[in-house]
């Protein structure tokens, strides 16, 4: 009898698939066909009727998108429009000005368009972060894609706001102080939780570089919309938009540490005193100087630090999970695996993705995992497994890169 294991043409498959699975050219096909097609079906959804009025599935874009028509037209963006989308606008107004690109598309076009953005934006920058080997790079992708799917259902701009997190990390490994701040900015007028990514600057030098490109950047991104409206109106929208930020963080605490303890164990700990021990926890390992000089050291902490801005924040929502789940499969990829951090790896694999898919008993979805938000578990796991090893672990037999006397350094293959 011919084992199957030793067959010629069984092995053939197998080394097939394996390249298959391994070639960045068919990761970027399979994430451009499954995104287009992704966003067309939302928007060939039914409407959806919210407070009496009929809205699209993908009335997030639609905030987005009139967006752009209530800034040149004067009109306040913090304000309800429920004649033209449900819930209200909370991104910055030079966010408003960025979804111009977007208005003279068809919605179908535009929709698919904003989807492709964020999804190939975040494939880019894995595909250029500087971790073991291009196979790795593509298992990250691989790993992240349900949750990218996730995302994109919601017509979310999270896929955006990781990716500029970690362009800002590859740009630093390749020493363009200038990008990395801008990435940073970009990031932070998008969601405002993206301002934690400037802790990655303490492990490079040139640091007064970097703040003065983190202040014209900045500087730059607050006057952009001068470009379509007059500079007192641009003072009312800030105002308008951080008493809309203010009032925002107090209604809710998501799926974070703040849902988890609340949920589990009936605590209503401040939110700020919560976020800002999580903020000394992360920061923590920035005690180890000597461990700066390690490129897996830095990796890692750019792993917590995508966890972070998630499980420590009270508006989280499962497409805002892919920020997570980009840290997670970093964290698990960059390193040696052992049976601790598959287990964990599986472990959010099954709870934080799945769990947000038809793919997952919709019985134990709303009984368990919605209730008792279990999405965030795994994560949370995994951020203080990635604390302990930055705090704990040696670094000292990957040595791969210096960051002060070593040359410049190409991020990626």
């Amino acid at each position: 009898m011919v084992s199957l294991r030793s067959s010629p043409n069984v092995n053939r498959w197998v080394q097939l698939i394996r390249r298959l699975a391994t070639d960045r050219r068919v990761v970027l096909f399979v994430y451009v066909a499954v995104i287009c097609v992704v966003s067309v079906l939302e928007f060939l959804k039914h409407p959806r009727i919210l407070e009496g009025n009929t809205y699209p599935h993908y009335n997030t874009y639609l905030i987005f998108k009139f967006s752009f028509a209530h800034l040149i037209h004067g009109q306040d963006l913090y304000s309800a429009y429920p004649h033209e989308h449900f819930d209200l606008f909370k991104y910055s107004p030079a966010f408003a000005l960025f979804m111009g690109l977007f208005v003279w598309m068809p919605d179908v076009v535009g929709l698919t368009a904003w989807s492709l953005l964020n999804s190939l934006s975040l494939c880019y920058a894995i595909l250029r972060l500087p971790i073991r080997s291009e196979s790795t790079r593509v298992a990250v992708l691989w790993f992240i894609l349900l949750e990218l799917i996730t995302s994109i259902q919601g017509c979310q701009s999270n896929g955006l706001v990781a990716a500029l997190l970690i362009w800002s990390f590859n740009h630093l490994e390749s020493r363009r102080l200038g990008l990395a701040t801008l990435c940073i900015i970009l990031g932070s007028f998008v969601k405002i939780f993206s301002l934690a990514g400037f802790l990655l600057f303490l492990f490079y030098p040139d640091k007064v570089k970097s703040v003065t490109y983190a202040l014209l950047w900045g500087a730059a991104c607050t006057l952009f919309p001068l470009a379509a409206i007059s500079g007192d109106q641009l003072m009312v929208l800030y105002k308008s938009w951080f008493l809309l930020l203010t009032n925002d963080l107090s209604l809710s605490v998501g799926f974070s540490v703040m849902g988890w303890l609340q949920t589990w164990f009936n605590l209503s700990v401040s939110k700020t005193l919560i976020i800002c021990g999580g903020l000394v926890v992360l920061c923590l390992p920035l005690l180890r100087k000597e461990a700066y000089e390690h490129d897996l050291f830095r990796t890692i902490f750019l792993a917590a630090l995508l966890i972070w801005v998630v499980i420590f924040n009270p508006k989280a929502e499962k497409q805002t999970f892919i920020l997570a789940v980009s840290g997670v499969a970093i964290w698990y990829f960059s390193q040696p695996t052992t049976a601790v951090s598959t287990t964990f790896a599986c472990f959010a694999f099954i709870l934080t993705t799945l769990s947000s898919t038809d793919l997952f008993p919709r019985f134990l979805k709303d009984e368990f995992v919605v209730p008792y938000v279990l999405k965030v578990v795994p994560c949370i796991l995994i951020w203080f497994r990635a604390i302990y090893d930055l705090l704990i672990f040696s670094y000292s037999p990957r040595p791969a890169r210096t960051l002060v006397h070593a040359p410049r350094v190409k991020a990626g293959p």
